[in-house]
C-alpha cells in the first residue's frame, strides 16, 4: 500500500506528469469496490482514503461529489487512476448525477486522489421474480429491480465454476447476487456479474 500510495503522490505533485499503469494501482474489476478495506484511522472513525456520493460537477480532473452524509468530497483523477462503469472506462464516461465510490490518498490540501472510481456500481442481493428478453425482474426486500444483460458484459458465475456469457441457467425464483451499474433515478441495472450459489 505505501508504494502505491508513493506513487499516487507524485503523480499529484508532480501536476500529472507520471504516467502510471491502472493496473499496478489496483484491480479494475467491480469486487475491488467491496473488498475489506484496511485503513490508519481510530476504529469507528471514517476512511479518510475513500469517499462516496453523487457526482455535483465536473471540472477539469476534478470531481465534486456530495456524500450521503451531506459532506462534499472533492476528487481528482490523476494519471493512472483506474475508471469503472460497467467495465473500464475514460474519464469522460463520468458524468453529473451519477453515484461513485473512489478510493486514494487524501493529499494534504483535502483533495482525495483517486486510484481507483467506481461509478453506480451496485452490489445487491434478492431472488428472481421472472425472466423476460434480456432482462431479470429481481425482488430486492419487495422492491422490483429491473437488470439488464448487457451483450459483451454480463456474466454469471454458478458456484465454484468460471465466469460465463451464457446467462440460461438462472431461473425464475432463484437467489442471485448482482454487481452491475445503476442507472441514475431508475430501479434499473445494467448486470456486470450475477452471482448464483448453485
Amino acid at each position: 500500500m505505501t508504494s502505491r500510495r508513493n506513487l499516487l503522490k507524485t503523480a499529484v505533485l508532480g501536476g500529472g506528469a507520471t504516467v502510471v499503469a491502472a493496473t499496478a494501482l489496483g484491480s479494475l474489476g467491480p469486487e475491488a469496490a467491496f473488498a475489506d478495506k484496511s485503513y490508519d484511522a481510530e476504529p469507528g472513525a471514517p476512511d479518510p482514503n475513500f469517499a462516496e456520493g453523487r457526482i455535483r460537477t465536473i471540472k477539469d480532473d476534478t470531481l465534486l461529489v456530495l456524500g450521503s452524509n451531506m459532506v462534499f468530497h472533492t476528487i481528482r483523477v490523476v494519471n493512472g487512476t483506474s475508471l469503472w462503469k460497467l467495465g473500464p472506462v475514460p474519464f469522460e464516461a463520468a458524468q453529473p448525477g451519477d453515484g461513485l465510490y473512489a478510493r486514494g490518498v487524501l493529499m494534504p490540501d483535502g483533495v482525495l486522489a483517486a486510484e481507483s472510481v467506481w461509478l453506480n456500481i451496485v452490489n445487491i442481493k434478492g431472488h428472481i421474480k421472472n425472466i423476460s428478453d434480456r432482462k431479470l425482474h429481481l425482488d430486492h426486500h419487495g422492491k422490483e429491480v429491473l437488470c439488464h444483460v448487457v451483450p459483451g458484459k454480463s456474466v454469471a458465475i454458478r458456484a465454484e465454476a468460471p465466469p460465463t456469457s451464457d446467462l440460461s441457467m438462472l431461473k425464475v425464483s432463484q437467489h442471485v447476487q448482482i454487481l452491475g451499474a445503476w442507472r441514475p433515478d431508475t430501479n434499473e441495472v445494467d448486470i456486470a456479474t450475477v452471482f448464483s450459489p448453485h
